[in-house]
């Protein structure tokens, strides 16, 4: 008769598997020429707050011309190019081209500018991410950072744009405890994405190839998963770009404007107020027509 020995079996005993985090949203967005809106405050915006739009461009010089200087208030937007590079230029000052890699970040807070068009590449591929700003920041002073590739903080595959992951953190001043990384991941490569302790949503979003996490996840989708901070892990079928971000939810309501987005009707109105102040300055510089 073999005696059982506790320490061995235990050790021959497999621990559970983890449940898979299930998608229980996904959209296609709504497309207007290059330029795909997977998100925005009339729908999954408001259920990914401080998530607020998502756009997911593909555009060459052409498309471009109709994206000069315009205006917002009331959010922060991060952006991040897969593929090409942009001319930018905003109303802190800031100008110059923004390469393949690197990263826009464009805090509007209470009333400012900021526009683009093509770099020498002729075309640009990337995401435009908008953020709702707290009470304590919607009206706080214009900024903006430019981030050059070599800039960007790195966790194996993924870039940083906000937040931390593994052992790396960007520099950039997210409003919010978030995470927020754009991904490449080879034919075959496994990557899990860990949310911060704190974090109750998670959504990503897919702009060249296709992924398993746990779902399959096509190029041009995006997909929201079951509330949790619990991991995803992610596969992709064949090469693959994607952004992937998760937060605490922003508990403030959502008065949008046309390119604002505030917690409160008075606080739009003062930033609406901003920008138009700002605008009669570019008029009377030649920089927007009167």
């Amino acid at each position: 008769m073999t005696q059982a020995n506790p320490a061995t079996d235990a050790a021959l005993v497999a621990p559970p598997a983890e449940p898979p985090r299930w998608v229980i949203h996904r959209t296609r967005g709504r497309r207007h020429g290059p330029l795909t809106r997977l998100m925005s405050p009339g729908d999954l915006g408001e259920l990914l707050k401080p998530f607020v739009f998502l756009d997911l461009f593909d555009m060459d010089a052409a498309a471009f011309s109709a994206f000069g200087l315009h205006p917002h208030s009331g959010i922060e937007t991060v952006t991040y190019l897969f593929e090409g590079n942009v001319r930018y230029e905003d109303t802190t000052g800031e100008t110059g081209i923004l390469p393949e890699g690197g990263v826009e970040w464009f805090k509007a807070g209470g009333g400012a500018w900021h526009g683009g068009g093509t770099g020498d590449s002729g075309r640009a591929r990337g995401f435009q991410l908008w953020i709702a700003l707290p009470p304590e920041l919607e009206h706080s002073p214009a900024q903006s950072v430019y981030q050059a590739p070599g800039d960007v903080a790195l966790d194996g595959p993924a870039a940083v744009l906000l937040g931390s992951h593994g052992g790396a953190t960007s520099p950039l001043e997210a409003p919010a405890p978030m995470t927020y990384l754009a991904v490449r991941l080879k034919a075959g490569e496994t990557w899990r994405f860990q949310p911060g302790c704190d974090h109750n949503l998670a959504w990503a979003a897919v702009a060249r190839g296709r992924l398993i996490g746990p779902e399959r996840v096509d190029a041009g989708e995006l997909v929201v998963f079951e509330p949790s901070n619990a991991a995803i892990d992610f596969q992709a079928e064949v090469d693959t770009e994607f952004v992937v971000g998760s937060a605490a939810r922003h508990p403030h309501d959502l008065v949008l404007g046309y390119y604002s987005v505030h917690t409160s009707p008075a606080a739009l109105a003062a930033g609406e107020r901003r920008i138009g102040e700002i605008q009669t300055r570019l008029q009377r510089e030649g920089r927007l027509p009167a």
